[in-house]
């Protein structure tokens, strides 16, 4: 899969946008439920929510969330193939945007998309969800407080 290192249109499954409604830098974690998982460990992570997926933000980075936005490009469908990860999907041809939305408020959108913000203070206390039977995606953890690829 080394051509995955080229230049390349990356884009995401609506149900997984979720993951992507954040700062570029902004380091997160997220979680939900897939087949296999428990009630309990949803319970345990989630504290029993009803959102479809929990969100994790370090405390440092709400103000940031609150103030930034994003845009949305919606790509045509041809062209693209599925990495077969968390709703990705990668083409290695240009692709005209069919629309182009501006979401100003990262908060709502999340909270429309069924995504409980949680605010905590670091994200180090997440790393066993990835032991646990939910889903678990962390992105730009580099930039988290106290987070070290060695773990």
């Amino acid at each position: 899969m080394e051509w995955l290192n080229g230049p390349l249109v990356w884009a995401i499954d609506a149900w997984h946008q979720p993951l992507y409604l954040f700062p570029r830098e902004c380091p997160r974690i997220v979680i939900w439920q897939v087949a296999g998982s428990t009630a309990d460990d949803w319970h345990a992570w989630s504290d029993g929510s009803a959102a479809r997926m929990i969100a994790f933000i370090e405390e440092d980075w709400a103000d940031v969330v609150r103030a930034s936005f994003i845009f949305r490009y919606e790509l045509p469908e041809y062209g693209f193939q599925p990495l077969g990860d968390a709703g990705m999907w990668v083409s290695n041809s240009m692709a005209k945007p069919l629309a182009v939305e501006m979401i100003a408020d990262l908060p709502a959108a999340l909270k429309g998309q069924e995504v409980e913000l949680r605010l905590v203070r670091d994200l180090g206390f997440l790393r066993p969800v990835w032991s646990s039977t939910l889903h678990a995606s962390g992105i730009r953890l580099r930039n988290a407080s106290s987070w070290s690829l060695r773990g």
